[in-house]
């Protein structure tokens, strides 16, 4: 089993910024890929972006120039660095981790992103 903590989420007004933490705990040598998705109210979770071992990144194309995901092997933390922030990014992102053959995905709780308008 991995759990997944997340941190950081909060209120900004449009145009600035957050950083998003998540840390793994527990059997993280199973895992491989991180990575975010986020969930707005009336909608389906989405990818936001994720990021493998060697560091490998993929994402939205929303969110690509904008925001940056990168990963602390040592410290099984992955984070989202979110930069230009829209109204349209409001949402609960939640922190996810993939075994290897991915066939097993764990997910953080959330956390909310607000921005103001």
């Amino acid at each position: 089993q991995v759990q997944l903590v997340e941190s950081g989420g909060g209120l900004v007004q449009a145009g600035g910024s957050l950083r998003l933490s998540c840390t793994a705990s527990g059997s993280i040598l199973s895992i491989n890929d991180m990575g975010w998705y986020r969930q707005a109210p009336g909608k389906q979770r989405e990818l936001v972006a994720t990021v493998t071992r060697v560091m490998l990144s993929n994402y939205a194309s929303s969110v690509k120039g904008r925001f940056t995901i990168s990963r602390d092997n040592a410290k099984n933390t992955v984070y989202l660095q979110m930069n230009s922030l829209q109204f349209e990014d409001t949402a609960v992102y939640y922190c996810c981790a993939y075994t290897y053959d991915r066939r097993g995905v764990y997910w953080g709780q959330g956390t909310q992103v607000t921005v103001s308008s």
